[in-house]
């Protein structure tokens, strides 16, 4: 079953496009992560060029996150205050990538520096994850109880200017914290085509001392707008946005997500940061192995 996709300028089977969503969906519902930073390198494999992959997986986490937005909200759990901050940096942050896709675009390097940043993000996260929860799955066959550290903010956020009272959150600090988070996700947002969360939630808590009863919320709730501004951007600058794929993904993304729900509860937390680490660092080993590898068939052009 081909489709052509207009945008990306090819043909592809949209069984594997639907069958690749959901196996990202599956993970987002089972690991409570967006996806989108498994998704763009997971079409670059494909054969999709980064520029659109990157672009469509943004409108895919868009769509995503409405769900489990609402979820949170029922349940009181987003900070709209402060997750209203972090929207005007996102938005700003967009703003600022499209200007550097662009210049990396007309340069010619934005390929290898969507490539370099995956590795690099991939693995640094993947290998914290890993270390983590190897720690904690050791901790727990030995019988040991594994301390949680007081929830408190850095100093850099205590030492930044002007502080605003954010009351669900139980927050006393100054907006430039969050406000500079929600740039640095916008502009992931805009090169990358990722929500952010794998981002964002940890420098939440570790940064700004947010509780667990409100991050995850408040991050799709970030991640909702920063993404819908980013896709808005990308579709009127670098035109990158191929809407046929953003469907496809998001067909296979709502279902997986369901199922994903369903098999996380039957697994222990440590477990499955364990078992993300591990799928994160192959992914980043294999980009990485992608930037060395000397391709199948090499063109010259000779000029007269």
């Amino acid at each position: 079953m081909d489709l052509y996709l207009p945008i990306a300028n090819l043909s592809v089977n949209a069984l594997v496009i639907i069958a690749l969503g959901f196996g990202v969906g599956w993970l987002s519902g089972m690991f409570g992560v967006g996806g989108g930073f498994l998704t763009t390198p997971l079409l670059i494999f494909y054969g999709i060029p980064p520029t659109v992959a990157a672009a469509s997986a943004a409108s895919q986490v868009t769509g995503a996150s409405v769900s489990g937005m609402f979820a949170h909200a029922r349940r009181k759990g987003v900070d709209y205050h402060m997750g209203g901050v972090m929207v005007v940096g996102g938005v700003l942050g967009s703003l600022l990538g499209a200007w550097l896709f662009e210049v990396l675009r007309a340069s010619g390097l934005i390929d290898t520096v969507i490539a370099v940043l995956y590795v690099l993000m991939l693995g640094s996260v993947g290998g914290l994850m890993f270390r983590e929860s190897l720690g904690a799955m050791r901790a727990g066959k030995r019988g040991q109880v594994v301390r949680v550290a007081r929830r408190r903010h850095h100093p850099l956020i205590a030492a930044l200017p002007f502080r605003w009272r954010f009351y669900r959150s139980g927050l006393y600090i100054s907006p430039l914290g969050p406000f500079l988070l929600g740039v640095m996700t916008g502009v992931l947002t805009m090169l990358l085509g990722v929500g952010g969360g794998f981002f964002l939630v940890p420098a939440m808590i570790y940064l700004l001392g947010m509780g667990a009863q409100v991050v995850v919320g408040t991050s799709l709730f970030q991640i909702l707008f920063t993404t819908a501004a980013a896709t808005m951007v990308h579709a009127t600058t670098t035109r990158a946005v191929d809407i046929v794929l953003a469907v496809l993904l998001l067909i296979g993304s709502v279902a997986g997500a369901q199922l994903g729900t369903r098999f996380a509860s039957r697994m222990k937390p440590e477990q499955l940061r364990f078992a993300l680490a591990l799928i994160v660092l192959a992914v980043a080993i294999r980009m990485a192995l992608g930037l060395g590898w000397r391709p199948d068939e090499i063109y010259t052009v000779d000029l007269a």
